[in-house]
């Protein structure tokens, strides 16, 4: 996730299912459209700190992670207490009724989370934590949130059997190191101007050439 500070300019992230704790790299996205982190490591509402001046958020999919809690109707009213500009909230739309009614059952979110180092009790930095973040997990995208991305960028999707189509001889960990990869170039395609994507298209031909040349002489 710490890759979402280079791209203030991105409008929409999908990093569901991807065991994401800290949304501090995301407060520099100002254009950030639309976030879906349902099925994270999202332990405290306080992360929402990060999201409040993203002044285009108008969705965002934050169910399935900790900080949700037991009161589903404390969590909707807190979240939207402190991003009132959202249209959709979990899949669900905002009405004017919610809004007013956040102001009254929403908790105002004022500062960013505390992060302990569990160890010794001692402050960590978000950007140490995020640094750590990415060398330990890969983020995995699902068919349909990859297809979204695919879909802005005018590709065509991916068919369903094709997604998972890899060789045996590779192991999970390529396999998911692939498809991050994949998905990464992709998210990145889209801060490109013309010049950028021709630059890209011409590198892409070469590589793939060279990769078919190998091919060739080890059958």
């Amino acid at each position: 996730i710490s890759i979402c500070r280079d791209l203030p300019n991105i409008e929409v992230i999908t990093f569901s299912v991807n065991s994401i704790s800290d949304l501090e790299p995301l407060n520099q996205c100002q254009n950030l459209s639309e976030l879906y982190l349902r099925k994270n490591n999202i332990a405290s509402l306080n992360e929402l700190f990060y999201l409040k001046n993203l002044p285009r958020l108008r969705v965002l999919w934050l169910s399935d992670n900790p900080c949700c809690g037991s009161d589903p109707h404390r969590y909707r009213m807190t979240v939207l207490r402190n991003l009132p500009h959202l249209q959709k909230l979990d899949n669900q739309a905002v009405t004017e009724e919610e809004l007013s009614q956040a102001l009254v059952d929403g908790e105002e979110i004022t500062a960013p989370p505390a992060r302990r180092n569990v160890e010794n009790g001692c402050p960590e930095s978000s950007t140490a934590e995020s640094t750590t973040e990415t060398k330990s997990g890969l983020l995995n995208f699902s068919l349909e949130e990859t297809n979204k991305i695919r879909e802005q960028l005018g590709m065509k999707p991916v068919p369903r059997d094709k997604f998972s189509s890899f060789s045996p001889r590779e192991t999970d960990y390529s396999r998911k190191k692939r498809n991050n990869v994949l998905n990464a170039i992709l998210l990145l395609m889209k801060e490109l101007d013309v010049e950028g994507l021709e630059i890209v298209q011409q590198t892409a031909g070469r590589r793939l050439q060279a990769c078919r040349k190998k091919e060739l002489q080890e059958e």
